[in-house]
């Protein structure tokens, strides 16, 4: 599985936010958007990178991006995560893990020598015709924001 790059249209999806609402691409249409994969809700890195976005939120809409949060957690996992750090902005319960292939952002991974499948821990930037402008491979979890806000 190839990782989305940019120039590549974002493909149609529907999901389950932590709220239980349903979210899909047309809800950004003509938008200007930020979608943020995460390996697990309520880990120390994601929990990191995941305050660091709140934390800089208002600045983040100043600069006209909507944000969506996403991994394969399920609605009840990231709604305590969301509940838990207060996070102003949606978290798509992937559980079939559409977007997150459709991203190409599940692969193998490496951790004390096991290898394993998981979510690769990056961000992609989509403009408001839907195509992705920007990709942030290298995620620095307490500098996030500031790293979306340099491009």
């Amino acid at each position: 599985m190839k990782t989305a790059q940019v120039g590549n249209k974002v493909p149609p999806f529907t999901g389950q936010t932590h709220t239980g609402e349903t979210l899909s691409l047309e809800d950004f249409k003509g938008k200007k958007w930020v979608v943020f994969f995460y390996p697990k809700a309520n880990t120390p890195g994601c929990t990191a990178e995941a305050c660091d976005l709140r934390d800089h939120y208002k600045t983040l809409q100043d600069a006209g991006y909507h944000l969506l949060g996403v991994s394969a957690d399920t609605v009840k996992q990231q709604k305590n995560f969301a509940d838990k750090y207060a996070f102003p902005f949606p978290l798509l319960a992937d559980t079939e893990k559409e977007l997150i292939n459709a991203f190409g952002v599940w692969a193998p991974k490496k951790f004390m020598g096991r290898e394993y499948y998981g979510i690769h821990r990056k961000t992609f930037i989509v403009n408001e015709e839907g195509v992705i402008t920007h990709v942030i491979d290298q995620v620095k979890t307490k500098e996030h924001a500031s790293q979306i806000l340099a491009l």
